[in-house]
């Protein structure tokens, strides 16, 4: 048996299920549960006295918990709802004002980096999109204020060269914001040796830590000059003093918003402290291992991968490319092989430290017992079109 499989009774779901659907919400450890139950026992026996005795501080401690994973100093991270909200209080900092108003990021970004992005013009920022990290690092000049990239894109599970785009950016005076949501708990990395200015990420996906627990890093020198006006009175140097002009906060604080989502925040700190446990070094030794056993499985069988096959660009999850990949994917769930599918690019499985290497050879074997026989047939009613 594998070291890391003794893991797996912290993940109640394993019992029934081959999961391997990380890389959208990671299986739930039962310290989530116990997180959860917390909660409402303080919240039923504590009443509103719990928002002194701990809750209130839930955003930046929860931080600092996930701080150890990713690089980042105590009190420089702030917990959100997502990314979406993360990024638009970065984004509330600044002023799209030529000549230096420019925002350049890839084609690659996910939805709701882009919509918000794009949705900058309004306020005059000059948006363009490329194609990848190289036409990134290509495209940035003096005029550039941000630079939106991921650290793993989550369509392909591709490595992106964050070093290259992070030290163009710096050359010509701009700022990069890096999303982490699909490397953070299964890549190991560094924010302060990245040297990123801000960095965002979420708990639903290899962290599991479940929804509603998105965070935001900033560089802790630049945190002091910055004065986002996306607020809230969390933000306040004295909150409960009810005062009616602004006075930030420092650190962590001065980039939070309004009342914390403390259930959320209970749940997802039993993710981060078992990913701490575990170690993202050996998560991301397994994770090649296996990722490595599925791609070769797959090719065996006459499928086409989607997903980088070199170790130093591939994320953890392997996407591969099949007929109707939707019915595919539908009739996988069927069989209690948990996965999902994206438009245009494929099937994508993302296993982790807790899959053990026989559910990922089931997962290959019913794929290629599900395509050869046609099985996926009798799903094509039921998938969108």
């Amino acid at each position: 048996m594998h070291p890391l499989e003794s893991y797996r009774d912290r993940f109640p779901i394993l019992e029934h299920t081959t999961y391997l659907i990380n890389h959208s919400l990671g299986a739930m450890p039962v310290g989530a549960d116990e997180g959860l139950r917390r909660y409402a026992r303080e919240w039923r026996e504590r009443g509103v006295r719990a928002w002194e005795e701990g809750w209130w501080e839930t955003s930046v401690a929860a931080g600092d918990r996930l701080a150890r994973i990713v690089g980042a100093p105590p009190g420089s991270i702030a917990m959100h709802q997502n990314v979406a909200v993360a990024e638009a209080v970065v984004l509330s900092c600044f002023e799209f004002e030529p000549p230096r108003n420019r925002i350049v990021f890839g084609e690659g970004e996910f939805p709701s980096v882009r919509y918000l992005q794009q949705a900058q013009r309004r306020h005059g920022a000059e948006v363009e999109v490329v194609e990848n990290d190289e036409a990134v690092i290509a495209a940035i000049d003096e005029r550039t204020l941000l630079v939106p990239i991921s650290h793993v894109l989550s369509m392909t599970s591709e490595i992106q060269d964050v070093a290259g785009m992070v030290r163009r950016a710096h050359e010509a005076g701009a700022l990069v914001v890096l999303d982490a949501y699909h490397s953070a708990g299964t890549i190991p990395f560094d924010l302060t040796t990245l040297e990123v200015d801000f960095a965002v990420g979420g708990s639903v996906k290899w962290l599991c830590g479940g929804p509603g627990a998105g965070w935001l890093y900033v560089r802790p020198d630049l945190a002091e000059r910055l004065e986002p006006t996306f607020t809230g009175w969390q933000a306040h140097a004295r909150p409960f003093a009810f005062e009616p002009e602004l006075e930030y906060a420092e650190g962590a604080w001065r980039f939070l918003t309004g009342t914390p989502n403390v259930p959320a925040l209970y749940a997802a700190t039993a993710g981060y402290d078992l990913i701490a446990e575990v170690g993202v070094e050996r998560i991301r030794e397994h994770s090649l291992r296996q990722t490595g056993l599925l791609a070769e499985l797959l090719e065996a069988s006459g499928f086409e991968i989607a997903s980088p096959q070199s170790a130093d660009r591939r994320g953890g999850a392997v996407v591969v490319r099949t007929p109707e990949a939707e019915a595919v994917q539908r009739e996988l769930d069927a069989r209690d092989v948990v996965c999902d599918v994206r438009p245009g690019v494929g099937i994508r499985f993302g296993p982790h430290f807790f899959t053990t290497d026989d559910e990922v050879r089931h997962a290959a074997a019913q794929l290629a017992v599900i395509v050869e026989s046609g099985a996926y047939e009798r799903r094509l009613d039921a998938a969108p079109g």
